[in-house]
């Protein structure tokens, strides 16, 4: 079992930054890769970004390139979302996912999420 636990959300004006911090932890497993996605109320959720583990390979939805910048340690099984030039349009729950190896098995992982307002 492996859990993903998140923290940096909160309330920013719009043009501000924050980042957001995942962490997971377990025992005996392995990480694929590891993403950000995003639920805005009413709306489906949505792939924000996504590193893989051995090549730290990235990739971004359009609405987010160039602002948010996702990266990993990977000794500490850690994945963050640098998130620059807010807009109110970001407003969301962002949840981190990660795709896990544990024993032989491969599992997909969900955090709890945490809220990001972008308001002045």
């Amino acid at each position: 079992q492996v859990q993903l636990v998140e923290s940096g959300g909160g309330l920013v004006q719009p043009g501000g930054s924050l980042r957001l911090s995942c962490a997971a932890s377990g025992s005996s497993f392995s990480i694929n890769f590891m993403a950000w996605y995003r639920q805005a109320p009413g709306k489906a959720r949505e792939l924000v970004a996504r590193i893989t583990s051995g090549g730290g390979k990235t990739s971004y939805a359009d609405s987010v390139k160039g602002r948010f910048t996702i990266s990993r340690d990977n000794a500490e099984n850690t994945v963050y979302l640098q998130m620059n030039s807010l807009k109110p349009e970001d407003t969301a729950v962002y949840y981190c996912n990660a795709e896990a190896v544990v024993v032989v098995k491969t599992y997909l992982y969900w955090g709890q999420g945490t809220q990001v307002t972008v308001s002045s």
